[in-house]
């Protein structure tokens, strides 16, 4: 994996931040469902992109790609066969197929990398065996999943990952019977649910919210649709964080009455002191003194790297809590954002569910472990704008899992980076 030094610079200028990585994930599986014919446009390539887009063909359908469209064709989707699907290092992939597979009676192996054979999946091991689903495992990846999903009830707890939910969601109304979601626990990230319950709908599925959960009518049919991807906020939130710690920058291609939980980073940057003013499809983020603040990031697990390191700008003491499921990431993202920014001279303490950091608006900079984590070599080249030396970063090659093209926005927007150790 090849290392990045970057010199300290203000970021200035307009920035187009690519498609949705969830929204993407669910287009193409809801693609894949309907069938016929749907494109699917604006979409973004990326190595949990691709993953996706090589389970859907697992599954016998069809997927072609021209620039940034996609088409799938799911005319001769296979029905109780058997499949291979290696999902990379997607834990999206991987929880959103296993009940899809299962639904069309698949006798399907599930694969993974890094760290996603380590990842969660024991609540589909409770769930789907009451509902005719045979998993074999030895309690992580390879999985193999065999018989028919059958319509009920299934119970769910809501504070682990909404991934298991909407796997859930896509897969249960294309079965024969009506079927409910109980959470167990209060749900966390529910604007990643709203986003699938909302992409259903746009190809012809719908989901009722009820006090207990989901109420999901069986017998529904997906329709093809030619679809059109959200631009992405949690990776809109790395360039936000940039204008607030040093410069203007304007993010272009975001919608600004998105499902997206993300989106809530326009609020946490300006409670902390910066300059937000929304456009039209667009957000100008502007340096202003930067003040301490306290955030639930229950729902918004994916931007604590980024906002620990806006966190490090600002004065004062921010607390970061209800974060305990970074633990369960690409990496222990609490433990790799709060060595990060330490590495850099920051003041980061590591709580069980959370981090605490002393801000002082400088780092002194030095060299910080990518640990393998797209989030944590963003969010640490990021840091870079407020530290007094030059920033090393490892593992950069990570960000090819969900933004490609992050280093060269970052230096059309005036960063300086030179590739070095390029193994």
């Amino acid at each position: 994996m090849a290392d990045v030094v970057i010199k300290p610079s203000v970021l200035r200028g307009e920035v187009n931040v690519p498609a949705s990585k969830s929204d993407g994930h669910r287009a193409i599986i809801c693609a894949a469902l309907a069938m016929g014919k749907s494109t699917i446009s604006h979409l973004t390539l990326s190595q949990d992109i691709n993953a996706t887009i090589d389970c859907v063909r697992a599954l016998g359908a069809k997927a072609e790609i021209e620039g940034d469209t996609l088409t799938v064709d799911s005319s001769h989707l296979f029905y109780g066969s058997s499949a291979s699907l290696d999902c990379y290092e997607s834990g999206s992939t991987l929880r959103f197929f296993i009940p899809v597979a299962s639904a069309l009676c698949m006798d399907a192996t599930f694969t993974g990398r890094g760290r996603l054979p380590e990842r969660p999946i024991g609540i589909y091991l409770d769930t789907l065996p009451k509902n005719g689903v045979e998993c074999i495992t030895q309690g992580g990846l390879p999985l193999r999943v065999r018989g028919q999903l059958k319509s009920g009830t299934f119970e769910v707890p809501g504070n682990v990952s909404s991934q298991f939910v909407t796997g859930l969601l896509l897969a249960l109304p294309i079965l024969e019977g009506d079927s409910k979601i109980i959470l167990t626990s209060k749900p966390e990230s529910v604007g990643y649910i709203n986003m699938t319950i909302d992409t259903m709908k746009r190809f012809g599925v719908d989901v009722e919210v009820k006090d207990y959960g989901y109420f999901v009518k069986g017998n529904q049919k997906y329709i093809p649709q030619n679809y059109t991807v959200q631009g992405d906020w949690s990776q809109a939130a790395f360039f936000m964080t940039a204008g607030a710690l040093g410069g203007k920058i304007t993010v272009k291609g975001v919608d600004l009455n998105s499902t997206q939980g993300d989106r809530e980073i326009c609020n946490l940057i300006e409670k902390f002191g910066a300059k937000v003013t929304p456009g039209e499809n667009s957000v100008t983020v502007e340096k202003r003194p930067m003040r301490a603040i306290d955030i639930d990031a229950s729902q918004i697990p994916d931007l604590v790297p980024i906002l620990a390191v806006c966190a490090s700008g600002a004065m004062g003491v921010t607390r970061i809590y209800n974060a305990q499921r970074l633990r369960i990431k690409e990496s222990d993202r609490l433990k790799s954002t709060s060595e990060a920014i330490n590495r850099l001279g920051g003041m980061v303490a590591e709580v069980e569910d959370g981090l605490i950091i002393q801000g002082t608006g400088v780092l002194n900079g030095g060299k910080a472990e990518g640990c393998n984590d797209h989030r944590i070599v963003m969010a640490s080249a990021v840091a870079s704008i407020i530290a007094r030396n030059e920033v090393t970063v490892t593992d950069s090659r990570a960000i090819n899992k969900s933004y490609p093209d992050f280093f060269k926005d970052f230096q059309s927007l005036g960063g300086k980076i030179n590739v070095i150790n390029n193994r």
